[in-house]
């Protein structure tokens, strides 16, 4: 397995607190987390780069208004405003760390922030990855606003009960959902993680970020759609929508499975997602 390393890497105003492995010269991914209170890059991604890194470059960011990353003392307002200047802001970490072009891995909002990413600049994307993506026209799940909701009561009994949401079988993890959702909570709770989630989320600034069918057919890229047939945060029915509406897309759908793919059946999402990547060349 891969080491993973962190630094911090200013771009303009802003500092990244960016999770690292494989060699700088090889070929690059960026890995996009999702949402939710307390989310980063290491603890969306840290087994995937682990292993990843064995043969690609792997960057985890914690976004801009994430984790150990800045967060804005005066946020822009909803999803699509705050994901303008996330995505600006990771253009600005690619040219800090040099790289002119990446494949692209994006869970939940972080497939919302990749189909954005492609979209304004498809020349420095290779191939894109949706895991348990949103941003289809397809209403939100009841799970879904429990977690938009979390500040209403921002306590560990709250954020075990979400955790338990986001997979298929909790009795897998045993005791683990609650160590996690405790050793999670001090940062969900920080001032600045909870103005940066109740920005992301003020929807009467603006509509949920959603991709038109006109928008997506204008993707040349291969994309590779994975979701969680069991997924109770993030309907499924989004990546049907992507599958049918992005010209060279594939989907796997994953029984048994809830909205975190790559923690619950982590040797299935890996070894789809390097076969994906293994099978359509270099970046």
């Amino acid at each position: 397995m891969a080491v993973i390393t962190t630094t911090d890497v200013a771009v303009g105003d802003y500092t990244f607190h960016v999770n690292q492995s494989g060699e700088p010269d090889a070929e690059a991914i960026l890995w996009l987390h999702g949402s939710g209170p307390g989310a980063t890059g290491h603890s969306n991604w840290a087994a995937a780069i682990e292993k990843f890194g064995e043969t690609y470059r792997c960057i985890a960011p914690d976004m801009i208004g994430f984790g150990d990353s800045t967060h804005p003392e005066n946020p822009p307002q909803g999803m699509s405003a705050f994901g303008e200047l996330r995505v600006a802001t990771l253009w600005g970490l690619l040219d800090a760390l040099d790289l002119d072009r990446v494949h692209l891995v994006g869970n939940s909002m972080g497939g919302m922030i990749a189909l954005k990413m492609v979209l304004d600049r498809p020349e420095r994307v290779g191939h894109v990855t949706l895991m348990g993506s949103g941003g289809a026209p397809v209403p939100p799940m009841p799970n879904l606003v429990k977690m938009i909701g979390f500040y209403d009561d921002p306590s560990a009994d709250a954020m075990t009960e979400l955790l338990t949401a986001f997979v298929f079988d909790p009795t897998l993890f045993g005791a683990e959902l609650r160590s996690i959702a405790e050793a999670r909570l001090p940062r969900a709770t920080r001032s600045d993680v909870r103005r940066s989630h109740l920005a992301t989320f003020n929807f009467s600034a603006g509509p949920p970020m959603k991709f038109s069918a006109e928008e997506l057919a204008g993707i040349i890229n291969e994309v590779l759609v994975i979701h969680g047939r069991d997924d109770t945060i993030v309907s499924p029915e989004n990546s049907k929508y992507f599958f049918e509406h992005l010209p060279n897309a594939e989907l796997h759908i994953f029984g048994r499975c809830g909205h975190w793919t790559q923690i619950e059946q982590p040797q299935r999402f890996q070894a789809t997602l390097a076969a994906f990547l293994n099978t359509r060349g270099t970046a």
